[in-house]
This record gives C-alpha cells, structure tokens and sequence, in this order.
C-alpha cells in the first residue's frame, strides 16, 4: 500500500462512469455530456467495462479495498451491471452513487452483479421543492429507495447538500429517515470550490451545533474525528470539507474520470494522469504517480482560507425545532 508525503495511504476508488445524466441540480458541477431521458449505450469518450476491470485490477495491487461509481449519473448506463460484476471479482466491496431515478427497476439486477450498498441523493421529500432544485421528479426516486431496502442494498445512505436552499428542509428529512429501517441521513456541506455561489453556504457549524443539540445520542466515528447523531431511529452524519483541513487530512480517496484519468483530489483538475493507452506497467507507474503527488486541498494545495472557528450563541434561526 502506497502513502502520500503527508502519510495518508489510499485505500478506497472513486470511478465517473459518465458525465451524462438525467437530472439538472442547481449545484451540480459539472457540464456533463448533454441530458438524457433512459439509459443509453456507452458513450465514446466513457471507459468500457474491461477497461474499468483493468483499472481496478491494478488498484488492488495498491491497497485499493473498495470501489465506489458515480457519475453524472451512473444508471445512464446501460452496461453498468457488467461493470459491476467485473468490478467485484477484483474488490468485493463496490457502492453506488445515484440520483435514484432509474433504480426501481435495476436494484435487483445490480445486487446480483455484486453491488453491497446504494447512495441516493435526496434534498427534499417535498416534490415540489425537490425538482426546484434538482430538476426532477421525487416519486420514482422514492420508489428507487424502497426497491434497493427490498432487494438488500442496505444501508441506503441519502445524500443531501447543505446549502441556502435546503438547510431549513433537515428536520423533515431526520423524520424521513427515521420512519423506514434500513435508511442513512448524510448532509453535505455545499462546495462553493466547485459551483462558486459562496452566497448559496450556511454555517455548518451551526447546523452541527444544532444537530447534537436536537440528537438522543453522539457518537464520534475514529476517521476525521466525525460525529454521528441519532435522532430516535435515524441515524445522521454530516460531511463537512469546506475549509476542513483535518477532513483533508484523513482522505484515503483517489478518483478515475469517465475518460479513464486518475486524479488525487476531488477540487482538483491539474493534477489528470491518463491512463489510455498504458501497458500494465504504465498504469502501475500512473497509480504510483497520483498516489505519491497528492497533497491535502485545505493545508497543502490551499493554504490560504478562512479558519474554521465554531463561535458561540444559538443555532441558525433558520432550522426549526423537530417534534416529539
């Protein structure tokens, strides 16, 4: 297992199956290769199942324990079964990202080819408010989460980004959650890195301070210090990178683009190694170069942002009190 020169050692796979996707999320960060209504067959510029078997074969060979895709939106895919079940005959432990549309009637199929667990982004179970800002429709991702609880993809985390627009819609999602067995609550903390729209952040801070404040219980998980909060029979966690260099400190994380280049940090686009056209050694050789170059984005790429200093008082006014 290879480390950086911060001693971070890398142990977990990102891979972008595609920039196409369904949806439109005002905070999404990325062009993406045009909208689409079902899935599709593979695009051109978009990795094949054997050369995404190819790059996961490799990453084991350097400590690589799980193995997660995203997108745009992976279900676009049409061959994503496949790249499933290739996947997991090299590293077991392969997750999803999705924005849930198109889950209902692939849940099944996906856990057969080997996928353990679903992310499902989720920022409101308000539909109207829901395709304000995502630019879609609610129902059919509801229905994509009870299928992937029915056929075992548990636990299913739902994704929601802390941001303007969502913050005050937390207190109904924890009851969400907490009304099915089986679900996650993971708030993250808007990016302005990626989107700008710095006006779109709220005090993080705050939201945690309300949170442990509102929780039954606290639990602090050994990995960026991070706590968990249980409200009753929800299960909360928040993700908060934002001038957090302790998160960047701790991240094991590297990624793969869709067009099959590795990269070391989620913010950054200047540091693509390609990887089409390498023999093995060249892609070892590749592995080994993102590995060893990568430096934390908050205290080591960018060293110069506001300090995270939680300050006293009350919660932010705009977060209400849950109910019994």
């Amino acid at each position: 297992m290879l480390s950086d020169a911060f001693g971070r050692e890398v142990t977990d796979l990102r891979i972008s199956v595609t920039k196409r996707c369904n949806f439109g999320c005002v905070y999404c960060h990325d062009e993406g290769l045009g909208p689409v209504d079902r899935p599709r067959t593979l695009h051109g510029e978009e990795l094949t199942p054997l050369e995404v078997e190819r790059l996961v074969r490799v990453a084991r060979e350097f400590g690589i324990r799980s193995v997660k895709f995203t997108g745009g939106e992976p279900l676009v895919r049409l061959d994503l079964e496949e790249i499933v079940g290739r996947t997991v005959e090299q590293v077991p432990d392969v997750s999803l990202t999705t924005n849930g549309s198109m889950l209902e009637a692939r849940a099944e199929g996906l856990r057969d080819a080997g996928l353990k667990r679903v992310n499902v982004s989720v920022d409101s179970v308000d539909p109207e408010q829901f395709r304000a800002i995502r630019k879609g429709s609610l129902a059919p991702v509801l229905r994509g989460i009870r299928e992937a609880l029915r056929v075992g993809l548990k636990p299913v985390k739902l994704n929601m980004v802390v941001f303007r627009q969502t913050v005050a819609n937390i207190p109904r999602m924890i009851e969400y959650v907490g009304e099915t067995d089986g679900l996650k609550l993971q708030l993250i903390q808007f990016m302005p890195e990626l989107v700008d729209h710095r006006e779109w952040m709220v005090d993080i801070d705050a939201v945690k301070r309300w949170l442990e404040s509102h929780a039954s219980r606290v639990l602090v998980r050994e990995m960026h210090h991070r706590k968990v909060f249980l409200f009753r029979q929800a299960e909360v966690e928040l993700v908060d990178p934002v001038y957090n260099a302790e998160f960047c400190a701790n991240c094991h994380r590297i990624r793969v683009t869709h067009k099959g280049e590795l990269k070391g940090c989620l913010n950054r686009n200047d540091d693509l190694v390609p990887t089409r056209g390498l023999d093995d050694e060249g892609l070892r050789e590749a592995f080994r170069r993102v590995i060893t170059t990568r430096v934390p984005y908050y205290g080591g790429y960018v060293l110069d942002y506001p300090r995270r200093l939680p300050t006293a008082g009350a919660p932010s006014e705009r977060l209400p009190v849950l109910g019994p």
